[in-house]
């Protein structure tokens, strides 16, 4: 059956298509001789016994695939079959001869034979037998002639009906095993879908009691963690409770002392309005003091000459009331710094106005009393001249008596207190020389709208101020570069200043410039750098001085704002004159006022003592590399010069004991190799005569400068020998 079912469902081998041929032969010569029903079961069984029935078929042996394939695919006949009945019909009638058969029964109706075959030959034509059209010629030959073998043999004829009865059993077997396989190819499917069902079921039911108890754990858990919490928050409130009322407590012990605190301080603030209260009183009427004094010193004139009194001296009286304008200033600025004056401060400045009031009464009383012995002596010179005259006209003969010589008694001098009129109108000559030099270069410093002019002015000053700012204890090669990059500068070439090349032919006033700003930055070397750094000031000092030799202009500024910043470099001591106000004045004596309050006498000092010791090493060094054979621009004679003047003066407090002792310390040694047993006579007289006067006017807190310069004199007198200045530039120093 399963051969049968092969070759009914149109195989595609053409081997099967042949032994179905045979077979067909086979059926169609024994269908003759045989009743129809009986010859479908002959049928059967010759194809069972057929080499192709013989053939064993197993189930197993088909995929799945293929079951399906063949379930789902539609019932059609083999490809071959209508090939077959085409051959068979088209041979069976030249085949039935008499000779044969000779019985009726056996003939076949040519009726049913032309009828079936074509139904047969247009089913077969509905099939896709592509066998007949595209084979090739050759192929079909060899089909003929075996077909013409087979012709030869006797085949029985198979009746269209018989065929048609065969192909319906194998479609109806073919169609029951496409439903059974359907049916269990449906029950499984229905099967796997109740197991997964079942599974399903299963793995919800499952995932549900997991919930369930996750869920439990859950609950437990926060129940727990719930009494922890209350539990803990009940320990906390209670902790809270006694925290806060322990802060009470404390709050309450606090805004005690806080009250006792803000009153201890309401009654100190109270004290201190109190206290600086009567600080600026007694600070106001120190000033006023210190004015009233000043006014009443002014009322002293050393030069004073009556015009009926021609002897009279009063610079004893002169050099008091400077002295006790030097003791009022010195006690305003010690408790300047120490804050507030206390009522033993505003004591010790009254009675020193009363003492210059007892000044200014007894110089008014000598002057009158001077008068009156004048007009006395006028009187008594007016009787004697007309005693002489009657005895004249009584003795016409004798001679005239001898005049009488009489003798004046030469009155020592006091010491100035002004400076000499040729150091004076020095000093204005260099301010006039500055302030013409100011006017020159208006044209740069007022410049505010043209930029370029502000680019180069601001380039100028860096390339004057920047090597000044250079210059320290370096080598000698780096201190030649410094001082030939400013004397380029100032000879007109150009020279290279933060990453820019700058030259005073920029500009026509640039020079004047240069020089002014030049001048004025050694200068302010010597104020801070000199002041903090005292080994500085040489290195400073041979490149000025260099500088000043080949640029004179350069040195004429530089004295002019020394003098300026340091009147007692002149030395030149400013007078109080009317419609001053205290703090130009101040100003005017060399201090720094700020918002109305002066600088620290200790500053002050510091750098007044850093510029003498710059004008000190100026004046005795030259630049090494320069010309030699001229003199020295500013030199040793102006040094000496110097001191002789101040020895000449009145000397001020804590101030003069601090610039000679600087100025000898740098420049002694030096003075005494020029000026040698001359020097000596100085020093004697500065120990044995200048000394006590320092002293007598120099208070307690203002004896540290005074006693270092008399130690300073009496080693020296000592030793018959100034030593060297620490940091004096030595060979080795030009050979670094």
């Amino acid at each position: 059956m399963a051969a049968l079912q092969r070759a009914g469902s149109g195989g595609h081998r053409p081997g099967s298509g042949r032994a179905g041929a045979g077979e067909a032969g086979a059926v169609r010569g024994g269908a003759v001789a045989m009743e129809p029903r009986e010859l479908r079961w002959e049928t059967l069984a010759a194809l069972r016994t057929s080499s192709k029935g013989r053939l064993s078929y197993c189930r197993r042996w088909l995929r799945d695939e293929d079951i399906l394939e063949g379930c789902m695919s539609p019932l059609v006949l083999s490809s071959y079959s209508g090939w077959v009945l085409d051959r068979v019909i088209g041979q069976s009638a030249p085949e039935v001869t008499p000779s044969r058969s000779s019985t009726p029964k056996e003939s076949i109706p040519l009726t049913n034979l032309s009828s079936t075959p074509e139904k047969i030959v247009s089913a077969s034509h509905h099939g896709s037998s592509p066998l007949s059209s595209t084979e090739p010629s050759e192929t079909k030959g060899n089909e003929d002639h075996s077909l013409l073998e087979m012709d030869q043999e006797v085949f029985p004829a198979v009746l269209p009906s018989k065929v048609t009865e065969v192909e319906g059993c194998i479609r109806m077997y073919e169609e029951m095993h496409s439903l059974k396989g359907k049916e269990g190819l449906r029950q499984r499917q229905e099967q796997q879908e109740q197991m997964v069902r079942a599974v399903y079921d299963l793995a919800s039911e499952q995932l549900k009691r997991f919930d369930e108890l996750k869920e439990l754990k859950q609950h437990q858990e926060f129940q727990d963690l719930q009494e922890v919490m209350e539990k803990s928050s009940k320990e906390a409130q209670g902790q809270q409770e006694k925290l806060k009322e322990e802060h009470r407590h404390r709050a309450k012990v606090l805004n005690l002392k806080l009250r006792e605190a803000e009153q201890q301080r309401q009654r100190q603030e109270e004290l201190e309005r109190l206290r600086k209260e009567e600080g600026q009183e007694r600070l106001r009427r120190l000033y006023s003091i210190q004015e009233e004094v000043l006014q009443l010193n002014q009322q002293i004139d050393p030069n004073y000459r009556h015009k009926d009194l021609p002897r009279i001296d009063l610079s004893a009286y002169s050099n008091r009331g400077n002295q006790i304008c030097g003791l009022v200033s010195g006690l305003i600025r010690t408790t300047s710094e120490r804050g507030f004056p206390t009522q033993v401060d505003v004591a010790n400045t009254e009675r020193a106005l009363q003492e210059m009031r007892g000044l200014i009464a007894s110089m008014q009383q000598e002057i009158a009393a001077a008068v009156e012995e004048k007009r006395r002596r006028d009187e008594e010179e007016e009787k004697q001249k007309q005693k002489q005259l009657l005895e004249k006209q009584q003795m016409k003969a004798q001679a005239p008596a001898p005049a009488q010589q009489s003798g004046g008694k030469q009155q020592k001098e006091g010491l100035q207190v002004k400076a000499e009129e040729s150091t004076m109108q020095w000093y204005q000559q260099l301010q006039d020389t500055a302030e013409q030099c100011v006017a020159s270069f208006s044209g740069i410093s007022n410049c505010k709208d043209n930029i370029e002019v502000k680019k180069i002015k601001a380039d100028l000053q860096k390339a004057a101020t920047i090597p000044v700012s250079q210059i320290s204890r370096i080598a000698g090669s780096q201190l030649r570069e410094i001082f030939d990059k400013i004397n380029n500068l100032l000879s007109g070439k150009s020279v290279q200043s933060g990453g820019r090349t700058v030259s005073v032919t920029q500009h026509p006033q640039a020079l004047e410039f240069v020089y002014y700003k030049l001048a004025e930055k050694f200068v302010n070397q010597g104020e801070e750098e000199v002041a903090s750094h005292r080994d500085a000031a040489f290195p400073i000092a041979v490149v000025a001085s260099g500088i000043w030799e080949i640029h004179p202009r350069v040195g004429d500024l530089f004295l002019a704002h020394l003098h300026k910043k340091c009147p007692y470099s002149v030395p030149f001591y400013p007078a109080l004159k009317e419609g001053t106000s205290m703090e130009e004045y101040q100003r005017m004596l060399g201090y720094q006022v700020k918002d109305s309050k002066m600088e620290e006498q200790d500053h002050f000092l510091k750098r007044m003592s850093g510029m003498i010791r710059l004008y000190a090493a100026i004046i005795q060094l030259r630049w090494p590399y320069g010309n030699k054979q001229g003199a020295h621009p500013h030199g040793l004679n102006y040094g000496w010069r110097w001191l002789a003047q101040m020895l000449n003066m009145e000397p001020l407090a804590d101030v003069t004991a601090t610039l000679l002792f600087d100025f000898l310390e740098v420049c002694g040694n030096a003075l005494m190799k020029q000026y040698q047993v001359q020097f000596w006579k100085m020093m004697l007289l500065i120990r044995e005569d200048y000394f006590p006067r320092i002293e007598a006017i120099t208070s307690s807190g203002q004896m540290g400068s005074l006693m270092r310069f008399k130690q300073f004199l009496e080693e020296c007198l000592q030793q018959k020998e100034i030593p060297l200045p620490k940091g004096a530039l030595q060979s080795s120093f030009w050979r670094s």
